[in-house]
């Protein structure tokens, strides 16, 4: 299912700017991060769906001498070369991760693609942490290879859009965001192994969906404090392999058990941060099972867990976010609420009945600006189908 209205006036502006119709448009979700947080970086699980929110690509062979792309948007161009991408871009913000997605799904291919025109068209809201970098590499991917006749994995798709996020765009993202996009389905969520990488859809059903409330907060020191916390996993990590041996490779490996064991003999603050990651991953495993079994308010449960987690273990939370799942566990028709992504600002995700969701994210709204004394931003949100070429 794409969104009809969106795609319909893409397809318009495509043919008022270029004159001329498309010939291949792709569409990508967002994502939104439901339970397990920072596991990826310790091989361990992740719930996420892809979302109804996302980004139609546009193009058609231009008989140029150079592509040109356009966003819908922001009324921006840019222009590279297909015939010598080594002659770069000529145009940023957005535009890099077009270019990026390209240059890397051509690595290693034989043959030159012809110029083209193209265009992107999206209803992401930018910075709300629903990824849409992520949503624009994976469109551009899926409509070049159709292009070319290029056949790749998801996989090796997900690895291609993360490649163009991690050299044209300095962001040294995970699989998440990508996997999430490529792997929606309708009415179903994601779990991914992020040491396997193996996905799994699990069945949500049509009487639950999300509600994001984007803060607007951005922690100043975000970089630094998420370092921390990284290195702080790896130090523990080791501990448990110095006591538990080499079946202990991250803390994906170690049980709350062993943790409780053992806890007293580790670094106060290694040991707070080895609590969330090995419950996020126990409660990742608990969550498949309560969805496999349709007890969907037991996995909105779950979601309070984590996020309580984060406040008094990962300590990635923040007032903004802490309000926000504090205050939907009095709104009726909320069944969970956590702090979503990284953390320290952004946005929290809340699991509720479809029903109920207009009158929920209104009294959401009114709590914060009546709290905070500023508004947060509501988007509602489904689990939805991922990438396609249409």
């Amino acid at each position: 299912m794409i969104k009809e209205e969106l795609f319909i006036e893409a397809k318009k502006t495509f043919a008022e700017k270029y004159g001329q119709p498309h010939t291949i448009a792709s569409f990508a979700p967002g994502r939104v991060e439901i339970i397990g947080n920072h596991t990826d970086y310790n091989e361990g699980f992740v719930v996420s769906s892809a979302i109804n929110y996302g980004i139609f690509f546009l193009l058609a062979p231009n008989g140029l001498d150079h592509s040109r792309v356009f966003c819908g948007r922001t009324q921006e161009h840019a222009t590279f070369q297909m015939a010598n991408l080594d002659l770069g871009l000529d145009g940023g913000g957005w535009a890099k991760y077009i270019y990026g997605s390209i240059v890397e799904l051509l690595k290693g291919s034989d043959g030159v693609l012809p110029e083209i025109d193209a265009m992107i068209l999206g209803d992401i809201p930018l910075g709300s942490g629903l990824s849409s970098s992520a949503a624009l590499e994976v469109a551009t991917a899926f409509a070049v290879a159709k292009l070319g006749n290029i056949s790749k994995t998801n996989l090796e798709f997900a690895k291609i859009a993360q490649a163009a996020e991690h050299t044209y765009a300095g962001v040294m993202c995970g699989l998440l965001d990508q996997l999430s996009s490529i792997y929606g389905k309708e009415n179903q969520l994601i779990m991914t192994d992020f040491r396997s990488i193996e996905v799994e859809n699990l069945p949500l059903g049509d009487d639950a969906s999300f509600i994001v409330c984007n803060t607007k907060v951005k922690h100043a020191l975000v970089d630094g404090e998420y370092n921390e916390r990284r290195e702080s996993c790896e130090k523990a990590a080791e501990f448990f392999k110095e006591k538990l041996g080499d079946r202990i490779s991250t803390l994906r490996d170690v049980t709350s058990a062993e943790l409780e064991q053992y806890a007293g003999e580790m670094d106060p603050i290694a040991a707070k941060r080895a609590a969330h990651v090995i419950g996020e991953c126990e409660r990742v495993l608990a969550g498949k099972k309560y969805l496999d079994e349709g007890k969907i308010e037991k996995f909105g449960q779950l979601m309070y867990e984590s996020h309580d987690s984060s406040i008094n273990n990962f300590e990635n939370s923040c007032p903004e976010l802490d309000f926000v799942v504090e205050a939907s566990k009095s709104i009726p028709g909320v069944m969970g609420a956590r702090l979503s992504g990284g953390g320290f600002g952004g946005s929290a995700v809340l699991l509720v009945h479809p029903r109920n969701a207009q009158t929920i994210g209104k009294a959401l709204a009114n709590a914060y600006e009546n709290e905070m004394g500023t508004d947060c931003e509501i988007y509602y949100v489904k689990a939805f189908s991922g990438a396609t070429v249409l």
